[in-house]
């Protein structure tokens, strides 16, 4: 599973942007609509609370056999057995996790340099996640990357890139040229009432 993963099309959750509807329902629509890779983040709920979301969405992405990763939490994503974890530059050290995990486990990192990119290819990353692309209204604290830094990323590493932050339908073309692995979105894709039009749109743009 952990070598055959599609990043084309990532979808990052946000339960605030659902307003109130049902995640798991949302998650399996947006696999249907060509969705490759699940991350599941949850940044103020308790740990309860985040286990038993993250038990319901992988029903559903084991269902369609689509890889989930935990965004930060090891114990959440041990304990549901999801696919991987995925950590930022101020979480847990990758190579901690990666120790943690074990080598069967994805795990993704962010970043938003060549150097950062380089270390967590390093450091034992499957993939990384590189943005914020353009400006998003889903991550308060993130870094703002360009297209010719998005390229020497690509260059610079020889695992799976993928491009993150107000990625749309309309911007997604600049990005091409990069020849990056796959799109991450949270908002075009949960933000839209059609969830599973929507995810189709970007599919078939990417």
């Amino acid at each position: 599973m952990k070598n055959a993963v599609n990043y084309k099309l990532y979808l990052v959750t946000d339960r605030d942007i659902l307003k109130g509807r049902d995640i798991s329902a949302a998650v399996e629509e947006a696999i249907k609509g060509g969705v490759t890779v699940v991350q599941l983040r949850e940044k103020s709920i308790s740990s309860l609370e985040f286990y038993n979301i993250a038990v319901e969405v992988k029903k559903v992405t084991d269902k369609y056999n689509v890889p989930l990763i935990i965004n930060d939490r090891l114990d959440i994503a041990l304990s549901v057995d999801a696919a991987g974890i995925h950590v930022g530059q101020g979480d847990m050290p990758a190579p901690i996790t990666r120790n943690l995990v074990g080598q069967n486990k994805v795990l993704g990192v962010s970043v938003a340099t060549v150097e950062e990119a380089k270390k967590a290819e390093a450091d034992g990353a499957d993939y990384i996640g590189v943005g914020a692309m353009f400006p998003t209204s889903t991550k308060d604290d993130a870094r703002a990357v360009s297209i010719e830094v998005l390229k020497e990323i690509k260059d610079s590493v020889n695992i799976p890139v993928v491009a993150i932050g107000g990625i749309n339908s309309k911007n997604l073309s600049l990005l091409k040229p990069s020849k990056i692995d796959g799109i991450a979105v949270v908002s075009e894709i949960l933000g839209k009432e059609d969830v599973r039009g929507a995810a189709e749109i970007l599919s078939a743009a990417f």
